[in-house]
């Protein structure tokens, strides 16, 4: 099945309620270490058959099942161009507001809350500005379901194609369903790569992520770009599944994604203050590094 054909059968699937259910999905596999029940072994953690949310455990079976390695660079070859649409970063924002979903009773939590409440947290901490900076925007890839996009093209735990599956990854089973489960190099625990050559040179799994990663890769330090680019490669930087793939270089910048994944899940703070008077402090730091309108 081609990219188009992948993209025809499934345009209308989209198991979870919101984007965000993912993502209180991984809360549940990896809860904040200061609330933590001391007493619950970790392993209970990650018991994916007590999920109570049939659209996430449908979510990764469609996750799992098409992200194969081609398609993966087919979606680099259409969207790394940048040519879908170019406005400021405010009007994108706006765009990626589209995504709230007012028929979900559980959430009234826009796109521009959680970035804020993320980029806030790490500012009220004393960490550089550019990395307040990947908190505003390090979910500003989710812009793809506005292009037509899957939600399993756009969320989910990111992990390397072209090589063998983890069971580390959430619901491996599923897996058994992807073309390339049957390809014997893409099956081999290095497949199209070398040991320790570098997640630079390893395709990850297509996602918000890896496509804000190229959309900054310019303008941001590159700690930030793998707080980007790996803040959902959970099968690495919560399980160490993909050690072999990694360099020297890899293993000291993700002391940042480390750094960055508690302030991305945990950062939910309601008594935070208006927009209007953070608004200020945002169009300067934005302006200082991006330049006035990005491409998308």
């Amino acid at each position: 099945m081609n990219t188009n054909q992948i993209n025809s059968a499934n345009e209308n699937d989209s198991p979870l309620h919101n984007l965000e259910e993912w993502e209180a999905d991984v809360i549940n596999r990896y809860p904040d270490p200061s609330v933590i029940n001391k007493d619950k072994k970790e392993e209970d953690f990650r018991d994916y058959e007590k999920t109570e949310k049939d659209g996430v455990k449908e979510f990764y079976r469609l996750n799992h099942k098409y992200q194969t390695f081609d398609f993966v660079m087919q979606k680099k070859l259409d969207y790394l161009k940048f040519d879908k649409k170019e406005m400021p970063i405010w009007s994108a924002f706006d765009f990626l507001n589209e995504l709230v979903d007012d028929s979900d009773p559980d959430t009234d939590l826009d796109q521009m809350q959680h970035l804020v409440q993320t980029s806030e947290a790490i500012r009220n901490d004393g960490h550089p500005d550019w990395m307040v900076l990947v908190g505003l925007i390090h979910d500003m890839g989710k812009v793809l379901c506005l292009f037509g996009e899957p939600q399993w093209a756009v969320v989910g735990d990111t992990f390397p194609v072209g090589c063998a599956y983890s069971d580390k990854i959430v619901y491996p089973e599923f897996f058994k369903e992807n073309p390339d489960y049957n390809n014997k190099i893409y099956q081999a625990k290095l497949g199209v790569y070398t040991e320790n050559c570098g997640l630079d040179k390893v395709h990850m799994s297509w996602g918000h992520d890896e496509y804000v990663y190229h959309m900054m890769k310019d303008y941001i330090p590159e700690p930030g770009l793998y707080m980007l680019r790996y803040h959902s490669f959970y099968a690495q930087h919560r399980e160490n599944a993909y050690t072999h793939l990694m360099n020297e270089k890899d293993h000291e910048m993700f002391k940042w994604v480390a750094l960055f994944n508690p302030y991305d899940l945990y950062s939910k703070n309601p008594n935070q203050k208006s927009w209007e008077e953070l608004k200020p402090y945002y169009q300067e730091l934005v302006a200082k590094y991006l330049p006035l309108s990005l491409k998308f």
